[in-house]
């Protein structure tokens, strides 16, 4: 099937309801969602974004721009994940408590809104990208996913944001604040809080694709290889430093390798920015064996390796 016959089939499968309520990131998943339903629906379609501690406040800004874009009703509600011990606990289903409570508090406001149809943004590359605990509970809560019931895959996706002028077709994954935590680690509102505002110092000075991962203090900065010569420069590390210390870090490193998706994950892929339930490939919920010593097992093992507690050797 052609990409513009998906794109018809998602566009007649909303027209078909009575009024949907999208889970709404402003992520290119989504805004295509949200896009299709304006188009099938007008007024009956709402765009809903889920806001709390783990969605960066750039992000809810962009999704409004997005929303405006598209011309669709927006809608903010909130909730905190930190209200659920499971979720604080940071193991490898956080992404499923997360989900969970993010879908229930929109469809409570689709409810309000005499809604019968929450969709969600997952697309039909999605299931096979490792373990997505949060795909479990769009299952379970019964959440309807047009892209993934009509095959439309992740390039498709993009190629029809793109053909429908939307501004985000290019858009890189971003996953919530939570992602950035060692799997283990309590998931607290200081270092979410510190998280946000260290990577806010990176997209301020330029940079494109990048992660900020507090290893309980220590701060591991990853940026994209063809970014990775302007953060070695003197200047920034001195500037990165300093600043990140303001910040509460007690620590702060620079990951020669660059930006990986889910270097602090097993072999996973995490949810997104959480605002929406949509499923981009993106960072994940525990650590690939060596990735950044932290064992896959987890058992009594430490978060992260002492490196200051090393002894290297030196030329002297």
């Amino acid at each position: 099937m052609s990409i513009e016959a998906k794109r018809a089939a998602v566009r007649e499968d909303l027209a078909e309801r009575d009024g949907v309520l999208v889970a709404f990131s402003g992520g290119v998943d989504s805004a295509v969602v949200a896009a299709l339903a304006h188009e099938a629906l007008g007024e009956d379609a709402v765009a809903c974004t889920a806001k709390s501690e783990t969605l960066p406040a750039e992000e809810l800004a962009e999704a409004r721009e997005v929303a405006d874009a598209i011309g669709i009703r927006h809608d903010v509600v909130e909730f905190s994940e930190l209200d659920s011990p499971a979720f604080v606990a940071n193991d490898e289903d956080r992404c499923y408590h997360c989900r969970t409570m993010r879908l229930g508090r929109l469809y409570e406001r689709a409810k309000e809104l005499g809604v019968g149809t929450v969709c969600d943004g997952t697309n039909a590359s999605d299931p096979g990208e490792g373990h997505r605990p949060g795909l479990q509970a769009v299952e379970e809560l019964d959440a309807h996913s047009p892209l993934l019931a009509h095959d439309v895959e992740k390039a498709e996706v993009r190629a029809i944001a793109e053909e429908m002028g939307l501004p985000i077709a290019d858009k890189p994954s971003m996953a919530c604040l939570s992602s950035r935590i060692p799997t283990g680690l309590e998931v607290t509102e200081e270092r979410l809080t510190r998280i946000e505002r260290a990577e806010r110092l990176l997209r301020t000075w330029g940079f494109d694709q990048f992660r900020v991962r507090d290893h309980d203090g220590l701060a591991r900065i990853e940026v994209g290889a063809d970014e990775l010569e302007i953060a070695l420069d003197p200047g920034f590390a001195d500037a990165a430093r300093e600043h990140m210390l303001d910040l509460g870090f007690d620590h702060v490193t620079l990951d020669l390798q660059g930006y990986e998706t889910g270097s602090v994950s097993p072999a996973t892929e995490d949810e997104p920015t959480g605002a929406d339930g949509e499923s981009p490939p993106e960072d994940g919920v525990g650590a690939s064996p060596g990735s950044d010593g932290t064992p896959t097992d987890g058992a009594d093992e430490p978060v992260v390796e002492d490196v200051f507690a090393v002894d290297y050797p030196t030329t002297d």
